[in-house]
This record gives C-alpha cells, structure tokens and sequence, in this order.
C-alpha cells in the first residue's frame, strides 16, 4: 500500500520542518522529525477533510496536543492545501506570521485548537469527542448519519505525564468515546533527558484501566503497521483507542533520540546529516511536485469527494427531516432562543430572597427548554452548583442525547472538555464548579480567552459567606486574579434580575468566555432592577439608587451580595446627613468597554468620595476608588464559622461601613 513516493511525502514533512526551525533559529525539531510518519499515515489515509472547506461540520478533528511540534502541522497544512504558504513557512515564529511558534486556533487555517500548554489539547479532545456523540444521537437517522466523524490527537511523553491527562482519558473511558483516537509519539524523551528519570507509567495497563481500547507500533517509521492500527482503533466504537508509537525524537540527526534535538535547532551541519539519512536532495524549502501531486490525491481530490457526498446525504436529511435540519443547521451558527427569559422574569420587590445560584438553576432550566443546543454539567457537584437542567438527564455512554454532563471531581478535565466542545461547534456549553476551586481549571480558561471561545464558567459560593466550610472554601484573590485576565467577562451579580442580565450576556457573547460568580446565601430583590438589571449589567455599572442632590457627597460601589448592604448604608448616612449614590458594578470587564461619557455618569470626577464594598482582594478597586478612596474587603484568608457571623466580623456590616466612611471623608 504505500511505496517509495509515500517515504518521499514524510521526508518532505520533516525536511519543511527543518528548514522552517533553522530558519527561524527556533523550535523544536525532534516530534517533526520523529512523528512525521504517523502524521503522514493519518492524514492521507485516514483524516476526513478537505481543505477548501475547513469548516465543513461533519470533518474529521485532528488536534496536535503536543503543540510544540507546531513545524510539523504548518507543514502538512501547507502540502495539503490549507492557506498556508512556503512564504508562511519561512516566516515560522515570526512577529505576525500565519506561523507562530505554538499553534493558535483561529489565526492559522486547518489549526482546530491552541495548543502548547501540555495535556489540554488531549482534554479538549476529549470534548469534541463529546460532541460529536451528543450530535450523533440527537439528529442521525437509519441511513442517514450526518454526524459521523473521528477526532484524532497526537500526544507526547510530556503531555501524558501531566495531571489533565489522567483526568481527560479517565472521563473519556467512562464516556465510551469510541470515535476518539490518540496517537502516543512514545520516544522516551522529554526537555530535560530520559523519560524514565520521572516516568515509568505502562501506558498498556494505564489506559486500559481506564476502559480504552491499547495497540502498540514497535516502528515508528513502518507506515504499514500505522495504518493497520488506525484502522483497526476506527472500527472499535465501544471504546476511544490509543495508539502506542515508539519513535526516535530526531530521526535521522546525529542527536537522534536525546534531549538535544527536542527544543532547538539542528545547525547546519546536523542538518546536512539529516539530509543525507533521508536521501533528500533539494533545497531548503524545495518540494518535489510529486508529492504536492499526491497529498492533492488524498487531501484535495478525495476530500472533495466526501465533502459532496456528505453534501448529497444532507439534502436527502434536509428532504425527510426538514425541522431537524434546520435545527442541526441554526445550532452551528450559534443562534439562542431568548423566549427563556419571560419565563424567569419574575422577580420584584417583595419576592423571597434567593441565592443566585438557585436563580441560576431557574435559568439554566428555562434555557434548556428552549434550547436544544444547550448544554453543560458540574465537577461532581450538582446538588450545591444547581447547575443541572430539570428537563434533562445525565449524558452517559447509554444516553448520549442527554444534557446534563457529570464530569466528576475533574475541574481542570472539565473546563478543557467545554473548549473542546465550543471548539467543535454546534453547542452553547457550560460548566461549573465552587468559586475557590477555579484554580484548578484556571490554565484552561485562559485558552477559553486565547481562543475567544464564548463558553460559561458559573462558579458559585462566591465568598467567606460561605462560613462553616472555612478558608479552604472560601475565595479571596478570585474575583480580582480572574478581572486581569484579557478577554474573559467575570459578572458578579446582586440579585435575581442581576442573574437573569448575566445569563443573557453569557449568551449573546460569540467571542469571549464568561465566568458567572453566584452565591450560596440568599439576596433579596433591590429596588428597581427589574426595571434597570438588563441595560445596568450589560453596561458593567450602574447606578441603582441615586442621591437625592445632583452631585453626591459620595459614593459607594459594590459588587452581589454586598450591594444590599451597600443601600441599607446609603439610608443609614442619609439619617446623618451624608447623601450617597449607590452602584452596582458586576462587571469591571464590560463597564470598561462602556463610552466615556457613560463612565462619567456613573462615575462623575466630580465626586471624590468614594468606597468599595466586596467580599475579596482589594487590590485593584484604586481604579474606580481613587488613591484617596476606601476600600471594604478581605485581604486576607477566610475563617469556619457561621455565614453571617464570619461577614460580620470582616468588617461587612452597616455599622462598620458608615463609620469607615465617616472617619474618612467627614469633614
């Protein structure tokens, strides 16, 4: 089946790469030089793609967790049609370049997913995986499976030793996510040295352990005994596969199979080795047009054959399930039906105080029922998040079609999964977990905003309310350590109507991940937001009760629950004649996109006087306080004990806020 022309494509693979890190003077060789065959294999014999359509809903996924190898993608994607040029190449790692030196979804055609911090790009595997089981069950058809795809993963010693892969292979087992296929590029190198200095895993009882199916190639250059893997992991659906390869990090350098191939580059004479082992006698950046010719055999004229057969089936679909079609098709484009918020719009004065994530579970329900393409779950904790749709059952191996996903006590698994399936697309996702506990899934929100990925995060028992659970429990630094990441949304809502606003925008965003912050105590409904809520949080900031003079003497900023406590200080200073506005701001992020105009409103220069009231880190509030300003937070851990007694003797309570306040702007 493959002949001397295919040894000819996987060379040129690893020469471009080559010639791209030493043009560059950086980059990592030795995974392109290594890995190249299995690459090579998978993509010609066995990826469902076509490049002049890379959007095309029903390909297959291929993610390059090991995203260090990024050469060795930009390579194939240029020999295999993507847009990506020889020019490109030359200008790998490069300030503007189609080519950076670790893969970026979005910037870099055919790239399905930023990859480079190992192991998340396996975990967001996995959520594609999800994805495309959850799809498969909703909209396929006897005869007619329009979704029916493979998602493929190329990982590395390094991404298999980090603690997210255990997570994700662990979930993806438990999933039976049969339409999952890891390649291992098992070379027993790692930056530092030999593997087995820190890694003696036996990937065979390891993943079998966690229900996959285990082969192994002896050879990573036997392009046979490749094919024959993936072939036989493609027709295993009842388990993900992964694919054991053993290779030699730099094939073909004189360093071949130590460190000092793995991170930078070969030189010139290595390079000349490299060249003479492979037999290849052109240019650097030279490419013969044969095998241009036969990556445009597989990729260009057999992808477009499966493009318009797919396109044939879908027309037939379109014929027999007109409504569902469009379903499937309005689901890919992202579209939400916002019916859900009459049905939660209920909220006034007078009406029971209620915790926000009980709020947020009337929400998540309400949306479920109007949206089938909504879904989400929890790190094992449901019963405390509320994040569980009430019209909806578990997503398990045995029903797929169902919205409600337990990820267990997995928050950094969880969090990469949700990219992964906002990745695929046709899915508005979310997930959850305690506030305190985002530090274990904080590096793959920070790829939800490098991806511009408009997940939700909802987060809950928000501050040191939460009481007797006690410091561990508690969130500090949270609040302020997530505003100063670029493009995420963090929203803090005060009440019902503050929630209901968050929700909406969580939803409408197309670009940017938000993270919600709820709370376990309950707030009661403040005057007016039913009316001020949804223009108020889409703003960032917004004045709820205003002072009764046209300039305030003062005023006090606060943020969810501390906003209930902010107007009952606004009453008690008016009783001594200090007339204050109150604002509520659940959202730095959004107030700071609002006009200047509408910054000064709420915000006038005019007035000096100003507090912040928030159940957290302080540092930061000097950008809406001002250095003369006060500050009511927490800059230090939380405490065990009762709810209330706790926030009251940090110092949130009426008496303390107004004398705070008096002691320092009385006159």
């Amino acid at each position: 089946m493959f002949n001397k022309q295919d040894e000819l494509c996987v060379h040129a693979i690893r020469m471009l790469s080559i010639d791209a890190i030493e043009k560059a003077n950086s980059g990592h060789p030795g995974l392109p030089m290594g890995a190249a065959p299995m690459a090579y294999v998978l993509w010609t014999r066995h990826l469902k793609t076509y490049p002049k359509k890379t959007k095309w809903a029903d390909r297959d996924r291929f993610v390059l967790s090991a995203g260090h190898g990024s050469a060795m993608l930009y390579s194939l994607l240029h020999l295999s049609g993507y847009k990506v040029t020889i020019e490109d190449l030359k200008q790998f790692r490069q300030e503007n370049s189609l080519t950076p030196g670790h893969l970026e979804f979005g910037h870099t055609d055919g790239v399905e997913a930023t990859t480079g911090p190992l192991g998340q790009g396996l975990g967001m595997a996995v959520g594609m995986a999800m994805s495309e089981k959850h799809l498969a069950a909703i909209y396929n058809r006897p005869n007619k499976k329009i979704v029916d795809h493979h998602t493929y993963t190329l990982t590395s010693d390094g991404d298999l030793m980090e603690g997210i892969s255990h997570e994700a292979a662990s979930l993806a087992g438990h999933l039976k996510l049969g339409k999952l296929i890891v390649l291992y590029d098992s070379n027993d190198i790692s930056l530092d040295g030999p593997t087995n200095m820190v890694f003696d895993d036996d990937a065979k009882k390891r993943f079998e352990g966690y229900g996959w199916q285990y082969l192994r190639v002896d050879d990573g250059n036997n392009l046979e005994k490749i094919d024959q893997a993936l072939t036989k992991a493609e027709n295993n659906e009842e388990q993900p596969t992964i694919i054991e390869v053993k290779t030699i990090i730099g094939y073909g350098s004189p360093d071949q199979g130590t460190n000092k191939v793995h991170g930078a580059s070969l030189g010139a004479k290595k390079v000349a080795a490299a060249r003479k082992t492979y037999g290849w006698e052109y240019a650097p950046f030279e490419v013969p047009q044969s095998v241009y010719d036969r990556f445009c055999e597989f990729m260009i004229d057999d992808g477009e054959q499966q493009y318009e057969k797919w396109g044939e089936l879908f027309a037939r679909y379109r014929q027999s399930y007109p409504e569902l079609a469009e379903q499937f098709q309005d689901n890919l484009a992202g579209k939400v039906n916002f019916n859900w918020v009459k049905d939660v719009s209920n909220y006034h004065v007078g009406t029971s105080a209620e915790a926000s994530r009980v709020t947020g579970h009337k929400i998540i329900s309400a949306i479920s029922e109007h949206n089938p393409n909504f879904w989400g779950g929890s790190a094992d904790l449901f019963s405390s998040n509320k994040t569980n749709a009430a019209d909806s059952k578990a997503f398990e191996p045995n029903s797929p079609r169902e919205r409600n996903i337990w990820f267990g006590v997995r928050e950094f698994g969880q969090a990469a999964a949700i990219n992964g399936i906002a990745l695929h697309g046709g899915m508005k996702v979310y997930g959850s977990t305690f506030f305190v506990f985002s530090d274990y899934l904080r590096g793959a929100l920070r790829l939800s905003a490098l991806q511009h990925l408009p997940v939700t995060y909802v987060f809950t028992h928000d501050s040191i309310a939460v009481g007797e659970d006690g410091p561990t429990h508690e969130p500090i630094e949270h609040l302020m350590s997530l505003r100063v990441m670029p493009n995420v949304n963090v929203i803090r809502p005060a009440d019902a109507n503050e929630v209901i606003a968050a929700w909406q925008i969580a939803l409408e965003a197309d670009s940017t991940p938000t993270v919600l912050v709820l709370t376990r105590q309950g707030l009661p409904i403040l005057p007016r937001t039913d009316k001020l809520a949804a223009k108020g949080v889409s703003h960032g900031a917004y004045v709820l009760s205003a002072s009764e003079k046209s300039v305030p003497d003062g005023i006090l900023i606060a943020t969810g629950s501390e906003v209930s406590l902010a107007l009952s200080a606004q009453k008690a200073l008016k009783n001594d004649g200090i007339d204050v506005s109150v604002v509520s701001m659940p959202s730095f992020e959004l107030f700071e996109k609002q006009p200047k105009d509408y910054q000064q409103k709420v915000l006038p220069d005019v007035v000096g006087n100003r507090m912040s009231i928030e159940m957290g880190s302080t540092l930061g509030w000097e950008r809406y306080v001002g250095r003369k300003g006060v500050t009511i937070g927490i800059d230090r851990f939380g405490a065990s004990g009762n709810g209330p007694s706790i926030t009251k003797h940090y110092g949130f309570n009426v008496d303390n806020i107004v004398f705070q306040y008096k002691q320092t702007f009385a006159k």
